[in-house]
């Protein structure tokens, strides 16, 4: 259980600084990516596809529902993971959780 509890406790303060950066921080670009809300809104896709693997359901795309829902999409998404995965899985998930952190600023 204590890596969920990493892993939420990562996430949220990830997903606390999305919510919190003006627009123009949020559609600035990073390595690798047009934006740091596109590199927030491929690491909430990639936990949720984490999550819907680790219940034996079939990945889908998490929708895009623009810059400022970044933060609520990512914490959603890994509270899903964390429900439902264990071990490895959360691990891989805290490791890609830290590197966009530390990619955003």
């Amino acid at each position: 259980m204590s890596e969920a509890k990493s892993l939420l406790e990562a996430v949220d303060l990830l997903a606390d600084r999305f919510r919190s950066m003006p627009q123009s921080r949020l559609l600035g670009a990073v390595p690798g990516y047009p934006s740091r809300a596109a590199a927030g809104l491929a690491l909430a896709r990639r936990l949720a596809g984490a999550a819907l693997t680790a219940a034996g359901e079939r990945p889908r795309e998490l929708p895009e529902a623009g810059p400022f829902a970044v933060g609520d999409q990512l914490a959603v998404a890994a509270h899903e993971l964390a429900a439902v995965a264990d071990g490895e899985a959360l691990d891989e998930a805290l490791v890609a959780v830290r590197a966009v952190a530390e990619l955003v600023g």
